[in-house]
């Protein structure tokens, strides 16, 4: 148990710091993208300014009666840390001693409870745009969520179990069996991280700013800190599921956060009903086809 909380601390501090100049290559590249420079002022080429923007957030506090917000929303912010937190866990325990033979599974637990807190942070906040944005992330997390579960299975018949290092011997054998399920394994992971072109839950062309409206200083800040260590997380796990980690991982990893930073500076929002008809027409049949191609190869 000690063990267990130690490995998810040591694994937060190591995702928040990859997370801070995360944040800030990601800033460059919409800066370059849109012609700007981005951040530049705050220490050497602005490699500060992320725990500038840190601070400012922490010091800008308000009591809880001066937020328009109930106390289901303090419930919302603090699941979606302690979720986090076991993304985290399950993260340093692949390098650690101690591993679990159903982590793969895990994963699909912790994916299953992101949208009760993102129902409670948006439906806490007493805002017609944080309820909307909850209520579209919620129900599009069940189209994906079925997909996804059925890449995990499909992983755990590649690798002949749902331990994520059994990965590690075989190498990519999820790649050559499955490209397409690759790819489509890519769409869920920015459909679980609420990232253009399906941030159904912020959306801010088109509502003020989604679930995360109404609120400010600490807590906007775990909401933000979260979003980006879930997006860490799943890139590291589409390098270790996909590609097997190893030398794999220093290529592919930074080249999924990189897609992240694209996807967001390109692509456009895609419409919602397509969106579901996509995951239920095409995403869930062509993962159920997947299975009969392991059981035969």
């Amino acid at each position: 148990m000690v063990f267990g909380v130690l490995s998810s601390v040591f694994g937060l501090l190591v995702s928040l710091l990859v997370i801070a100049f995360f944040i800030l290559g990601e800033r460059k590249v919409l800066g370059y993208s849109q012609g700007r420079k981005g951040p530049n002022k705050v220490g050497c080429l602005g490699l500060l300014q992320s725990f500038a923007d840190l601070l400012k957030l922490v010091v800008k506090f308000k009591y809880l009666g001066f937020q328009s917000r109930g106390f289901v929303s303090v419930v919302g912010v603090l699941l979606l840390l302690a979720l986090v937190g076991f993304y985290c866990c399950i993260y340093s325990n692949y390098y650690g001693v101690w591993g679990d033979r159903h982590s793969m599974l895990w994963f699909l637990v912790i994916t299953g409870f992101a949208s009760y807190s993102v129902l409670c942070v948006g439906g806490g906040s007493f805002s017609s745009y944080g309820i909307l944005g909850s209520l579209r992330s919620s129900f599009g997390s069940i189209s994906f969520e079925a997909s996804f579960m059925s890449i995990i299975i499909f992983g755990g018949l590649c690798y002949g179990g749902y331990c994520i290092s059994s990965s590690a011997e075989l190498g990519p054998v999820f790649l050559f069996l499955n490209p397409l399920l690759y790819l489509l394994f890519l769409v869920c992971v920015l459909c679980e991280t609420n990232r253009t072109p399906f941030d159904y839950a912020e959306s801010e062309s088109e509502l003020v700013s989604g679930f995360n409206t109404e609120y400010s200083g600490i807590f906007f800040t775990c909401l933000f800190a979260c979003e980006y260590v879930v997006i860490f997380i799943f890139s590291w796990l589409a390098c270790v599921m996909v590609f097997g980690g190893g030398v794999f991982m220093f290529i592919a990893l930074p080249l999924h956060l990189l897609g992240f930073m694209w996807a967001r500076a390109t692509l456009p929002r895609v419409r919602y009903d397509y969106f579901i008809n996509f995951f239920w027409g095409v995403g869930l049949p062509l993962s159920i086809l997947s299975f009969f191609v392991a059981l035969v190869l």
